[in-house]
């Protein structure tokens, strides 16, 4: 390995992209915020393009050339194909002498474990799943909506306080008091009218993420429909860590299993005791904790883990970001 080995680790969202070079005693030599990273809406060029703008001034800044390796965690690299592809972009750019793609959801885990080893579930607009263990095998999902069996996150939860809350006004769903407050959370009257706001795109359809905590305040209040709602992501959120602790034969062992994402790292109690109670009865041994730190830490330490740098070096980086 040697002192002058170094690693480009980049996170990087559909919102935001966040980078850091790293020795391999676990400091950190620079980091770099810029663009988020969206290959389906601009093309894999285009975006890796802006990728390259950020990760241009962490190494500047840092005052290398190239780093040893890089480790991505990228969003939208769902599947194994698709890390491949964007691990060979990525190493066309010669950032590194290896280059390492990961789906962006393997960050929040590997920042939350001391070691390669558990699985996180992250729900924020979507929902997703993975877990590892030390050996190098994974479990994961397609985690590309409901064609791929997917149901949570964000905007699902908004599409369906909006779905009840509209058979509750017109009379063919039970009621709730999601009809009114949904519609109240932009100062409209009924349901019919946001109903006809969202259609119009007289309310920007990317606006419907603000009912998610709408949907949480009345679920708090007792509301039993919104409370169905919470019930069933938390169901979803148990039955993918539940799967992916089996495939890796985990389901026996004590394994931490991370809560990330916005929704979950919000810390609904409503929300986060019944995936606590639900994960308790399937997999006994399982310790759930929410994780909040920066997914580029857990870039970082991946990239870290495949130098093999020390225990040691790894405390060093966990303590600087955290």
């Amino acid at each position: 390995m040697g002192l002058t080995a170094s690693v480009l680790a980049i996170d990087a969202g559909n919102s935001k992209t966040d980078v850091a070079v790293v020795t391999s005693d676990g400091d950190v030599l620079a980091t770099a915020r810029g663009a988020g990273f969206r290959p389906p809406a601009v093309g894999i060029r285009t975006a890796v393009d802006t990728l390259a703008e950020t990760a241009g001034r962490a190494l500047t800044s840092a005052g290398l050339p190239s780093v040893t390796h890089v480790s991505a965690c990228l969003a939208n690299a769902d599947l194994p194909v698709e890390e491949e592809q964007l691990a060979a972009a990525l190493h066309a750019r010669a950032w590194g002498t290896t280059t390492q793609v990961r789906n962006d959801t393997f960050a929040i885990l590997r920042a939350g474990v001391a070691e390669p080893r558990g699985v996180a579930v992250v729900c924020g607009a979507g929902i997703n799943c993975v877990g590892m263990r030390p050996d190098g095998r994974t479990a994961r999902f397609p985690a590309l909506g409901r064609i791929s069996g997917d149901w949570g996150g964000g905007w699902a939860l908004a599409e369906e306080a909006l779905w009840h809350a509209a058979r509750a006004e017109d009379g063919r769903g039970p009621a709730t008091a999601l009809t009114a407050d949904l519609p109240a959370h932009f100062g409209l009257p009924t349901m019919y009218a946001l109903i006809e706001a969202l259609h119009l795109n007289h309310i920007d359809q990317h606006r419907r993420h603000e009912l998610t905590p709408v949907l949480f305040t009345t679920a708090a209040a007792g509301d039993p429909v919104a409370r169905g709602i919470i019930d069933r992501l938390a169901e979803e959120v148990v039955a993918m860590a539940a799967v992916a602790l089996t495939r890796l034969d985990l389901l026996n062992e004590e394994t931490p299993v991370l809560l990330g994402g916005s929704v979950l790292a919000a810390r609904h109690p409503l929300l986060n005791d019944n995936i606590r109670e639900r994960l308790t009865a399937k997999a006994p041994k399982a310790v759930p904790q929410v994780v909040t730190a920066s997914p580029v830490l857990g870039a970082a330490l991946l990239g870290l883990d495949h130098i093999q740098a020390s225990v040691e070096a790894q405390a060093r980086l966990r303590t600087h970001f955290e």
